[in-house]
């Protein structure tokens, strides 16, 4: 946020231990991805959403690119994903050498629409030796990645039906969805490897960060083993694969649980936002909210509405020193992933695209913060 901005749109907040567990850090020397902290703050994370294990790594994408290599991932492959989600899902499957194969959103959940997906995989998709085959162009599809968009999230229970069909290894994008669940089943959860997020504008931060959740101890350890160089031996430099120095360090880690402690109480606060606005902005214009199903409980992350005044109100902010986002731009429109395979009926994720705003959602937003952004929000429609 630049100074000349009145309200901001995700802050982190920095209101607990965290000065503490920073400083034990320095005075012990424990600085760096050998320490305590990192350790607690991997468990805690995986507490937290019900796995066994946690698996610290330097931000979130490092956390994807890993679930991706060991769930089998490979040179050339497609991984499936939806069109509209941040750059750091498809490019976590280009550092592989592999591509996304992307998946139209749904209009009201924003997430990947699983009619598209359903019929995709049952019309497009082959199963040659044990491997699901886009018939196209004959490439395989080595994974799926569902992305818990702003938190929320799709029917699991359908896709899960859907997905087991098919020799297709899931790898959950949950990195907004700490603190989100499907009918009490905590995000992340869903598959092998789910992967969360901890940069500034989170709902808790370590500046950088991001952890692996899973059950399967094998998994763990093969996750732990390939974010620390792949070190063989405790004694010497011997190290028995191909590593990524990924590891998240103590420093870090010592922030992260000074915010899981509170957590909570985030969580709380971010529900509040939601219901404000949502009461604040309820038949105004053409707003319109992202949906949820019966069952899921979202962490309000960033808080969006869609209206076909988007830019203008995002000007209006702007001038009145509020911050507001437009959302991410999807995949297809980015020259990189621009020529990936795209399935689609009328291009859903773009239309959310140039509708929807981001608005100011952080925990330690005031009420009186709250109104004001309302009020103006609102001038807009009644002119």
């Amino acid at each position: 946020m630049s100074n000349d901005k009145l309200i901001a749109l995700s802050l982190p907040n920095i209101s607990g231990n965290e000065w503490k567990y920073v400083k034990d850090c320095l005075d012990t020397g424990w600085i760096s991805s050998v320490g305590a902290y990192v350790t607690q703050f991997e468990q805690m994370v995986a507490d937290f959403a019900g796995a066994k294990y946690g698996v610290a790594a330097v931000n979130g994408t490092a956390a994807l690119h890993i679930s991706l290599l060991l769930s089998g991932v490979k040179a050339n492959d497609y991984v499936i994903l939806p069109n509209l989600t941040f750059v750091a899902s498809a490019n976590s499957i280009r550092y592989i050498g592999a591509d996304p194969l992307l998946v139209d959103a749904d209009s009201d959940l924003w997430q990947m629409d699983l009619d598209l997906l359903e019929t995709f995989l049952e019309d497009e998709t082959d199963i040659r030796d044990g491997e699901l085959i886009y018939i196209k162009d004959g490439r395989r599809i080595g994974a799926i990645m569902p992305v818990h968009i702003l938190g929320n999230i799709c029917d699991m229970d359908r896709f899960t039906s859907i997905v087991k069909k098919y020799p297709l290894p899931v790898v959950e994008d949950a990195t907004e969805a700490l603190g989100s669940s499907y009918k009490g089943q905590h995000a992340g959860t869903f598959s092998p490897f789910g992967c969360f997020s901890f940069n500034g504008n989170k709902i808790i931060s370590t500046g950088g960060g991001g952890v692996i959740v899973t059950s399967d101890e094998e998994l763990a350890r093969k996750a732990k083993h390939i974010t620390t160089t792949a070190k063989a031996s405790p004694d010497e430099y011997y190290h028995d694969e191909v590593g990524y120095n990924y590891r998240l360090v103590n420093i870090l880690a010592a922030v992260g649980v000074a915010q899981m402690e509170q957590l909570p109480g985030f969580i709380e606060r971010k529900k509040e936002i939601v219901k404000f606005y949502k009461d604040a902005f309820g038949g105004v214009g053409d707003i319109g909210f992202q949906q949820e199903l019966p069952g899921v409980e979202t962490n309000g992350w960033l808080f969006t509405i869609r209206t076909s005044r988007s830019e203008e109100l995002l000007k209006h902010l702007d001038a009145n020193k509020i911050l507001s986002r437009r959302f991410w731009m999807p995949m297809n429109k980015l020259p990189m992933y621009s020529g990936c395979p795209y399935i689609t009926r009328n291009d859903e994720a773009g239309s959310i695209y140039n509708s929807c705003l981001s608005i100011p959602s952080s925990t330690n937003i005031t009420d009186a913060e709250l109104e004001i952004v309302a009020r103006e929000v609102k001038s807009v429609f009644n002119k």
